[in-house]
């Protein structure tokens, strides 16, 4: 495995976006005009120096770079080679956030915590991970190798590899390609169908008494 280097990985983004947006004509509009990777570009040389203990100095080119492009990556996460974030307007990366090689992040993706626990409070992204426009990940888990977040998810527990994960709160739908059977997301409670049906039985017994009124 060769050493992973500061331009290597930039040049590894850079290939990225040219393979994973048919909309990128060349290299040089990449460079010229994509924010995404002008963020991931600005959140190597904040790593840099976060990492040698220039830890405001960092802070100051990752709000910089936050101002210019609208993407906010904490200089103290640890991101992957080949990253892609496509139309990045509003991603957000957390302090203690992991993510592996070759991930794509869409528009609005937050990748963060649940409160103000101290340690290790974001998640961790495998490596092949497509993260779709407006997902939220957010808790001290990992999302498995290969998987899909559907846009709008809401993702508060672990996610096995090669999984399709839909829905708030998010349920794995696809497993290796099949619908899972025995899988603990799926019984994850729906708070929304949960409130629907505390409204159906007021509604119903709001219709008990109005019967039993009208008897009278």
């Amino acid at each position: 495995m060769s050493k992973r280097t500061l331009f290597g990985d930039i040049r590894a983004d850079l290939n990225a976006a040219l393979v994973n947006d048919p909309a990128a004509r060349n290299r040089l509009e990449i460079v010229l005009t994509y924010s995404g990777f002008h963020a991931l570009v600005s959140y190597r040389f904040a790593h840099f120096l976060y990492r040698v203990g220039l830890k405001f100095l960092a802070r100051v080119v990752s709000q910089t770079a936050r101002f210019f492009t609208g993407i906010e990556i904490h200089p103290a996460a640890r991101l992957g080679r080949g990253i892609f974030i496509d139309h990045g307007m509003g991603v957000v990366i957390g302090e203690t956030t992991e993510v592996g090689d070759n991930v794509l992040i869409y528009q609005g993706v937050t990748l963060g915590g649940t409160g103000k626990d101290k340690g290790k409070r974001h998640p961790t992204i495998g490596n092949n991970v497509m993260i779709s426009a407006g997902a939220k990940v957010l808790g001290p888990f990992k999302v498995g190798d290969n998987s899909k977040i559907g846009a709008g998810s809401v993702v508060l527990r672990e996610v096995p590899a090669n999984s399709t994960v839909v829905g708030v709160p998010g349920r794995v739908v696809r497993l290796h390609g099949q619908k899972p059977q025995d899988l603990d997301q799926v019984l994850l409670p729906d708070p929304i169908m949960e409130e629907f049906e505390r409204l159906h039985c007021q509604i119903e017994a709001l219709y008990r008494m109005i019967g039993e009124k009208g008897k009278r």
